[in-house]
């Protein structure tokens, strides 16, 4: 239940972070433009807060967090008395217009270099994009990249840990090769790879990038030696302690930490005797397993911890840069996450990548809550995806985005006189068909993963 309500909290600052961002780009630039704005509303529906100030705009906070608007005095809108005319957007010249609509994708862009520039100064506990054991019979084994060996680069990008890795290699999904740059374990040279990905299969709902191609993710091994044991857990109550050496369950001897995950997830509130070695003594402690429940589904839980091998040296760090190199790296993270956004919708409508893959509200919801719960840095990282997509979203040419809006004006900047509103009207009905169908396959998308 906590869960659920830090992803639901999460969710609503994020999505009112990134439309106040959007919306006050609009009203920023309108208000610069001599046009009156009458409401700058956060959220739709019954109003919870507003107030007043003294240019008339009315500053809104309403009840229904998934979206906003900036209200502008217009013509097409309601009626204008001829003292207000001057102020009325439709009365403004093309090129204020433009500035207006553009400037609420162009601040979400600017708050995403801003959000990567604060995670960079703080920075990011990462490791190098370092091998575990290369997946047989997969893409990667058909290569020469060895076990162990580090991802230093895909294509012409280099690449610092396992993130970026997997953000290069989506960009190269319908393409026949990837160049792979690679680092062998123990060896100070570099060798470049060239993948031949036709046959490369990837359901992003079901793995990642990397995983697909058959690299794995280099973890320490694991110890049967208790790290940690969580205050008042069935662990607790049996009497296992921090340094207890698993042995056996039940009298089958417990070979590794996958083991003992699967044994304890079967039997929620099943008795069990666990025999371990402390302190060189071989102790029997019997009790219940404990239980959990998660999306309605109840496993044993114990409430233990195993402790890890130690990190090979220099694998871990914190991906970090100072005052003025966070900027050339925030402004380079937004660009690249820019045109890799722009090619996953081209992949779109290729067919590269299915329409099943299209993600909605409750995934940004999920997205927001686990960033969230891993700590400020990565909200922050959250925050510049999801504004970058918001930013990309609004300037697709559908006539009720921002980008649609955008085309008429282009249009009237170049032929001298605006689009007829009977053509504007034909285009918003179907824009807003389509933005319907969109939203609606992503919602059931949603709900298929829960």
């Amino acid at each position: 239940m906590l869960d659920i309500l830090q992803t639901i909290i999460a969710f609503i600052v994020a999505i009112g972070i990134l439309v106040a961002v959007h919306e006050w780009g609009h009203f920023w630039v309108a208000r610069r433009c001599g046009v009156k704005v009458l409401r700058f509303s956060i959220g739709f529906g019954p109003t919870l807060w507003s107030r007043t100030d003294k240019l008339g705009t009315e500053y809104v906070i309403a009840a229904i967090p998934l979206g906003g608007y900036v209200k502008m005095l217009d013509e097409r809108v309601e009626e204008v008395s001829a003292t207000d005319l001057p102020f009325a957007f439709n009365q403004q010249v093309v090129w204020k217009k433009i500035a207006i609509i553009a400037a609420g994708p162009l601040v979400n862009f600017i708050f995403a270099v801003f959000a990567l520039y604060v995670m960079f100064l703080i920075g990011v506990p990462t490791s190098k994009a370092m091998l575990g054991e290369v997946v047989p019979d997969s893409i990667v084994s058909q290569s020469s990249i060895t076990s162990h060996a580090t991802i230093t680069g895909v294509g012409e990008r280099q690449t610092r840990n396992w993130e970026e890795v997997n953000l290069e290699l989506m960009s190269y999904i319908g393409q026949d090769a990837i160049a792979i740059t690679w680092q062998p374990e123990g060896q100070q040279f570099i060798k470049t790879t060239n993948l031949d990905i036709k046959e490369w299969k990837f359901d992003p709902d079901k793995t990642s990038a990397v995983s697909s191609l058959g690299f794995s993710v280099y973890r320490p091994d694991i110890i049967l030696v208790l790290a940690q044991v969580v205050k008042n857990s069935a662990a607790e109550q049996i009497g296992l302690q921090v340094g207890d050496k698993i042995l056996q369950f039940d009298g089958t001897t417990m070979q590794n930490w996958e083991q003992i995950v699967g044994y304890v997830t079967e039997r929620p509130k099943q008795p069990i005797v666990i025999k371990v070695e402390r302190d060189g003594q071989i102790l029997a402690l019997n009790g219940l397993i404990g239980e959990k429940t998660d999306k309605g589904i109840t496993r044993g839980y114990m409430g233990f911890l195993p402790t890890l091998e130690a990190w090979p040296e220099g694998v871990l760090f914190d991906y970090q840069y100072g005052v003025v190199d966070g900027v050339a790296k925030a402004l380079d993270k937004t660009w690249r996450l820019m045109t890799v956004s722009v090619g996953m919708l081209g992949k779109l409508i290729t067919g590269d990548i299915s329409v099943k893959n299209l993600s909605g509200p409750i995934a940004i919801a999920q997205g927001a809550g686990m960033s969230a719960s891993s700590g400020l840095v990565y909200f922050l990282g959250f925050l510049a995806l999801i504004s970058v997509n918001l930013g990309i979203i609004n300037l697709l040419p559908l006539p009720v985005l921002d980008g649609g809006h955008l085309l008429y004006y282009f249009i009237e900047l170049v032929s001298g006189r605006p689009v007829p509103e009977s053509v504007q009207e034909v285009g918003f009905k179907i824009g807003g068909v389509i933005l319907l169908l969109l939203m609606s396959i992503a919602i059931v998308n949603d709900i298929t993963r829960l």
